[in-house]
Formats: C-alpha cells, structure tokens, sequence
C-alpha cells in the first residue's frame, strides 16, 4: 500500500470516526454548537461590517468570497466549542463504565490552540485589509492593498483548514481514546 493510499485510508477513518462523534451528540452539544457559532458569527460579522452597522466602517467592500468563509468558520469554531461539552447524563453512572474523558488533555489543548489560531486567521481573512491597523502600520495603505488583500483568499483557506483540523481531531477524540503505554514499575 502507497503512502497516499495508507493517507486516504486513514482520513475515511477519521471521517468515519467524526461522524459517528456527531451522531452520538446530545442537546446540549448541538444547541451549544448553534449558540458558540452564532455568538462568533455576529462578532467576526460585526467587526469586520460583513454585518452592517453604525459602530465599524470598511473602506474596501467585502469580497464574494468573504461570506462562506466567514459562515464555515463560525459554524466550524461553534462545532468546536461544543466538543468541550459533557453530554448529559441520563442514568446514573455506572462503575463498570469508564470515567469521562479529561477535557484538559494535551490533544485537547492543542485542538484550542489551533482553533484559536485558524479564529484570528479568518478574522483576518474577511476583514477590510486597510483597516486592519497591523497590515496598515507594516505596509501602509497602498501595501495592504497591493501586498495584504491578495494574500486575505489564503488566509481563508489556511483558516479552514485548520479549523477543520481542530474539529476533527476532536471530535475523532470522543469515541476512541488513545492509550498510553503502559508504565515500567521498578522491582525492589
């Protein structure tokens, strides 16, 4: 098996792993989903006028482009969030079964980080580029017009791939643990 086989196979699996994540969700997860996206929708909107309002102005309308990317990453960031949801428990807990997962885990930690990273890449992205104060006072206004806007479409794509990333990594995360290798005791 080629090494871009062994790739595809192993994102079926992930794929197929995600899925049966989203199957297993409860209320609170999808409502909370619902709730951390639009919350992030309207502030990326807002601030960046692809909501219209008095508050912030944009000297360079918006590109076509700027809405799906600024959808699929706030449903994407909500999708996020509501992998740090427990489901709720229905019946009591049994001692058989094994105790929830801990959300401060190194993987957990690392999935926040990335989908913090690929947040403030999509705010960037859709953003007015000659409002954006730090591609203003590096470049100027002529340079972010020349050098930052043209650069905005792979910010996108950078942004939703590692929100995508984040996401999976998660929800892969929430029906197969990984092990750890078993620790050496010393023998007195």
């Amino acid at each position: 098996m080629s090494r871009i086989e062994r790739s595809a196979a192993q994102q079926r699996l992930s794929a197929g792993m995600a899925l049966r994540a989203l199957r297993g969700w409860g209320p609170r997860q999808v409502i909370g989903a619902a709730i951390a996206a639009v919350i992030v929708g309207v502030v990326v909107g807002v601030a960046t006028v692809l909501i219209p309002n008095p508050v912030f102005g944009r000297d360079v309308p918006p590109m076509p482009w700027n809405y799906p990317v600024w959808i699929a990453t706030s449903i994407l960031t909500g999708t996020l969030v509501a992998t740090y949801i427990r489901p709720s428990r229905t019946a009591p807990p049994d001692a058989a079964e094994p105790a929830a997962p801990n959300v401060d885990d190194e993987s957990g930690i690392r999935s926040a980080r990335i989908g913090g990273i690929a947040g403030m890449l999509a705010w960037f992205a859709v953003g007015c580029p000659v409002c954006n104060k730090v591609a203003l006072l590096a470049l100027g206004y002529t340079g972010a017009l020349t050098w930052f806007a043209p650069f905005q479409p792979v910010l996108a794509a950078v942004a939703l791939v590692l929100s995508t990333y984040a996401v999976m990594g998660r929800l892969r995360g929430q029906v197969a643990c990984s092990t750890q290798a078993p620790r050496k005791v010393a023998m007195p």
